[in-house]
């Protein structure tokens, strides 16, 4: 048994004694709307919700005030920034339970001040041992992507829990049951429900209805929840507690993962349901053998910083490094608006055409990521780019084990689907410790499919995997397979100089989170912007495809035509990313940035203002 396994039930007696004060049982900001009674009404304060703060201490930065305070409290009370990060998750479970939970994975990415190294750990969800390259085909087929999405089919191996518990064991100050206090309480007293919950529920409405679990906890008395009322979650507080108790065992070897088993591979579909529901084939043997992977993280070296990154089975490390590797050749803080979207975009586009026909799940695969992350590669991608022509998708990769100057090998394939929701956060401690982490079910809503009884969606996450591959003549590294991991573009991200932190970062966004974070660094770091501004930049995203996707503020702009005339082609996308971030300041405070308006606004604390 693991220390913070151990730890775990002598801990949660002196959290139930108090050792942590749970945080308000309030939420978000709350637009005009009749308002709930009193009864439903939360009984303490509403956190502020900023998307810039700045002091000592430490810092949180989530997409939610209740989750962003929950790690807050956890630094109050001497916690360090894992101990926090995991405070903020867990309670993300609650408010944000669309787009993260214990049902779905992460990658979770550290600065250990003491040492200063930067580990990761990969908590991806896995495919069930029994599963084969033709996991989403029928009479050779793939089978409808959302027929994948809203199946038992789609359900990978949750790897949350196994994330927290080893990253608490690691580098941890507190047991697991301590952690999860401030989220049980949210979770049994409820948080207030706004805009952008209401909208996400009502996308899922018609799919939740055909699941008598997810109505009961999300459509309240069979109806959308209303902007301002409360919404409880008491079977996740119990859940919370189970774990808090007995440890992650009680899913990964307990009644909690035999709940889990029995609902994927029976999937609890209301009586007249039309929907064609597949079962999954997660066996009791697929959680206990789970792991949350211990593993370097990517580096690459840009203009005298350090950026870390995660690994294979996620594709953010490598991309955004092989992006940055590319521009570094170019004086990007004295570039034109111009020029500097168009290479920014041709940069994105190259390292998708290489992600595409070399990353998956290492375990399986043979991936090149010392190659991807090399400048050397990056020289013999960067000279495809022309100042006034754009490039034509799809593109066909380089070869990062044998680069040539401008070459490639074999065919272009395009960038296959992958879902667009996720949830990050970002924390940093008194002591200078750092956690970038991302978090996810997949789609918003994951699998629509709850847990009778516990309080939790279960993950899709399997769908990220290629149904099949994108071109026959191109090998394709993301196809399923036994207890495989299906690539990610989840990129959290710490940049280092001199072995200190400088600003650590990381956005949901399926895809486009490749996209959001280097044009995030490359705003902060080559523009000069603000962090907070360099997250609020209205966002370009290019991935291997005929069209590069733009939010309204460049849409609007004199920049598209100006672009379209080197050949760009572009389509509209009201929003890309939900980015948080924190920055170490010379005098030695920090700043917590986070969306000023994505997603209706991010949360970003700090322990004690200045």
């Amino acid at each position: 048994m693991s220390k913070a396994r151990r730890l775990t039930v002598l801990g949660a007696a002196a959290a139930l004694a108090g050792s942590l004060v749970a945080v308000p049982a309030s939420a978000r900001s709350v637009s005009p709307h009749p308002g709930p009674s009193a009864k439903d009404r939360p009984t303490t304060a509403t956190p502020a919700k900023t998307p810039v703060a700045v002091g000592h201490g430490g810092a949180v930065s989530s997409v939610d005030p209740d989750a962003s305070a929950a790690g807050i409290e956890v630094l109050k009370k001497g916690g360090n920034a894992v101990d926090a990060a995991v405070a903020t998750a867990a309670a993300l479970g609650v408010t944000e339970p669309y787009s993260a939970g214990i049902g779905g994975g992460g990658y979770f990415v550290h600065y250990d001040a003491r040492s200063r190294s930067v580990r990761t750990l990969d908590g991806r969800e896995t495919a069930p041992r029994s599963a084969g390259k033709d996991l989403f085909l029928e009479n050779g087929k793939p089978i409808p992507f959302n027929d994948a999405v809203t199946s038992g089919l789609g359900v990978g191996t949750p790897g949350t829990p196994a994330t927290w518990d080893t990253a608490l064991d690691k580098w941890g100050s507190r047991s697991l049951g301590q952690v999860l206090r401030p989220a049980q309480k949210l979770a049994r007293q409820g948080f207030t429900v706004d805009e952008t919950f209401r909208r996400q529920t009502a996308d899922n409405e018609d799919r939740f209805r055909d699941f008598p679990a997810s109505v009961g906890l999300f459509l309240p008395g069979g109806k959308l929840p209303v902007v301002g009322s409360t919404l409880k979650n008491p079977d996740l507080a119990r859940t919370y507690g189970q774990l808090a108790h007995q440890g992650v065992e009680a899913l990964y070897d307990g009644e909690l993962g035999k709940d889990v088993v029995r609902t994927v591979r029976k999937p609890p579909v209301r009586d007249g349901a039309e929907r064609t529901v597949r079962p999954g084939d997660l066996t009791a043997n697929d959680l206990r053998t789970y792991e949350a992977l211990s593993q370097a993280p990517t580096r690459t070296a840009y203009r005298g910083l350090d950026v870390y990154g995660i690994a294979p089975s996620s594709s953010g490390g490598t991309s955004v490094a092989e992006a940055l590797n590319i521009l570094e050749r170019s004086d990007v803080s004295r570039l034109s608006e111009k020029r500097y979207l168009h290479r920014y975009i041709e940069a994105g586009r190259i390292a998708f055409a290489d992600r595409g026909r070399w990353v998956g799940d290492p375990a399986h695969e043979d991936v090149p990521t010392k190659g991807l992350t090399a400048q050397r590669f990056a020289d013999s991608r960067e000279c495809l780019i022309d100042d006034d022509k754009a490039l034509t998708s799809p593109l066909a990769p380089g070869d990062p084990r044998h680069p040539e100057r401008c070459g490639s090998v074999g065919k272009a394939a395009p960038t296959t689907y992958e879902g667009e929701n996720t949830t990050h956060l970002t924390v940093a401690d008194k002591w200078g410790n750092v956690v970038a982490y991302t978090l996810t079910i997949e789609q918003t809503g994951g699998s629509g499919i709850v847990v009778p009884g516990r309080g939790f969606l279960l993950n899709n996450e399997l769908t990220d995997f290629s149904f099949a591959p994108a071109s026959p003549a191109v090998h394709d590294p993301n196809l399923p397979g036994p207890g495989k991991r299906p690539r990610s573009s989840i990129s959290p991200t710490i940049v280092l100089r001199d072995g200190r932190p400088v600003v650590a970062l990381g956005s949901p966004g399926g895809a486009t989170i490749i996209t959001t974070v280097l044009q995030t660094l490359l705003n902060h770091l080559d523009r000069g912007m603000p962090l907070v501004d360099a997250i609020a930049a209205p966002r370009a995203s290019q991935r291997n495809a005929a069209t590069t996707e733009l939010e309204p503020g460049l849409w609007n702009s004199k920049l598209r035509g100006q672009l379209e005339a080197l050949g760009h082609a572009f389509k509209q996308n009201p929003e890309i990313g939900a980015a948080t971030g924190v920055q170490r300041l010379p005098d030695g405070r920090w700043l917590a940035a986070a969306e000023k308006v994505r997603r209706g606004g991010g949360s970003a604390m700090v322990v004690r203002g200045s």
